[in-house]
């Protein structure tokens, strides 16, 4: 792998994520202060079958077309019209389903919401196969600028919307303009267009690779999703936009960077598949990157949550601090599931990764059938347990495919851990220091940001020289 590629791509990808993210924070946060914790429930519920039927039009069908190594204009075409016409019929299904989930939650109001919210299915089909276009060609400068436009766009209209007193409709207006603007600026971008071309061979053999991928990722969704439907049905929605916005803040970071990695990762990865010893050193690289990055945010987060929530949202979603405490704890070890789910996919291991997730769900519903019971923040705790659980199990497949042991993947990721608990531990007595929180949160992040670099400079962790050496590669660079 060369670096200088990688991480090129990476920047921009990362760029594109961390923009996204942050506009849609800062959104969120004027939006938390405008709309109440009722108006993000409700939309909360809908969006539950709205993001596990996502995956029936996004995952298996992009995601083949950028583990095929050599994928060409038929095959796009293909799995365009595969998608688009799979999304009108989910769509059909959800908007005939409507009133089901509206008397689920015994709230009649969810059935225009949910056939609205609904409609972003078919747009989502189209932008899955742009960015595979753009993963394959590791064109991510594109998508920085579609997601950055449309992201500041549909916040902006978002905004105008709840001043008017729109309410909840705001909310879903501006998730779906943010999809459509993203989508057409891409359009507008890449040179691929669908043709009028189609092989039902070729659809056959990229979706039996890409059904199990499929399959196992609407598991995943599926089941990542039963918490806040379980939450929406015993409890309040009000209860869930406390849950979901403590979830916010530590997936801000962790699925950014996460994210950013996977899809950058995932081509590279497709293309070393058949060098077992060069996919585990991409791999090994990547995994200490990513943990030495999002394991100091996590546990920084953890201990900073009261501040924050107080500071941005005010007191009337202090509830949410909880939940946002032991979330980033779970947050913490998903680097470590995400990167090995990037190895079998990329091998091709599509079946390996739809077994693996047979056998993490039971032990998600026990969980899950334990905590409802005891309370929403027992939820979120057994989250964390559930967490380190997936990372363990997703370990093994990879000792065999890339001979990546459990010893080693610790070593890799140890010092990080390490180093991110003891940084915790030092700033959050600062908490207690009688001051404005906000010059609390300030002191913390800056000690937080100090300790972490000081620590890792004279351990000299490899990730952090690593880093610094591409950064300054990259100045120079620029100078010159």
């Amino acid at each position: 792998m060369n670096k200088n590629d990688f991480f090129a791509g990476f920047i921009w990808k990362f760029s594109e994520q961390v923009m996204s993210q942050v506009v849609l924070f800062v959104i969120s946060i004027i939006l938390a202060r405008l709309l109440t914790p009722h108006d993000y429930g409700e939309v909360a519920l809908v969006n539950v079958f709205v993001i596990i039927l996502s995956v029936f039009v996004t995952s298996g069908f992009n995601t083949s077309l950028i583990q095929k190594k050599d994928a060409d204009k038929l095959d796009f075409s293909t799995i365009f019209y595969c998608s688009l016409i799979f999304s009108f019929f989910i769509y059909f299904l959800l908007f005939m389903c409507s009133p089901y989930i509206a008397s689920f939650y015994r709230n009649k109001d969810l059935i225009p919401i949910v056939r609205i919210l609904g409609l972003v299915l078919p747009i989502l089909s189209i932008n899955s196969i742009q960015q595979a276009y753009v993963a394959r060609q590791l064109a991510f400068k594109k998508m920085f600028f579609s997601t950055t436009l449309a992201t500041i766009s549909s916040g902006i209209i978002g905004i105008f919307l709840a001043m008017l007193g729109f309410g909840v409709w705001s909310l879903v207006l501006q998730y779906i303009i943010n999809n459509l603007l993203s989508m057409i600026v891409l359009f507008v971008q890449i040179p691929w267009r669908p043709k009028l071309l189609f092989s039902i061979k070729r659809a056959k053999s990229l979706m039996n690779y890409g059904w199990k991928v499929m399959a196992a990722e609407f598991l995943g969704n599926l089941f990542g999703q039963l918490r806040s439907l379980v939450i929406g049905k015993f409890y309040t929605p009000s209860a869930l936009a406390f849950y979901n916005r403590g979830q916010q803040f530590p997936n801000l970071l962790s699925s950014n960077i996460d994210t950013t990695i996977s899809s950058v990762l995932f081509p590279y990865m497709s293309k070393a598949a058949d060098n077992p010893l060069k996919l585990k050193e991409i791999v090994r690289r990547s995994l200490r990157v990513s943990s030495f990055l999002i394991m100091p945010l996590m546990f920084g987060l953890m201990v900073t949550a009261r501040p924050i929530i107080l500071l941005l949202l005010t007191d009337k979603w202090i509830k949410a601090v909880p939940f946002m405490q032991w979330l980033c704890v779970a947050n913490a070890f998903s680097t470590i599931t995400n990167t090995n789910l990037q190895v079998m996919k990329a091998s091709g291991k599509s079946n390996v990764l739809l077994k693996i997730e047979l056998i993490k769900k039971p032990v998600y519903l026990i969980l899950l059938f334990i905590s409802v019971k005891k309370g929403i923040l027992a939820v979120a705790i057994t989250m964390t347990i559930y967490s380190i659980y997936a990372a363990i199990v997703n370990i093994g497949p990879n000792r065999r495919i890339i001979s990546y042991s459990y010893m080693e993947q610790f070593k890799d990721v140890a010092p990080s851990l390490s180093l991110s608990l003891f940084m915790a531990l030092v700033i959050w007595p600062i908490e207690k220091l009688p001051m404005p929180i906000y010059l609390v949160l300030i002191i913390q992040v800056f000690a937080g940001v100090f300790v972490y670099i000081a620590c890792s400079y004279l351990c000299r962790l490899e990730p952090f020289r690593y880093l610094v050496s591409f950064l300054i590669s990259k100045i120079k660079e620029k100078i010159v």
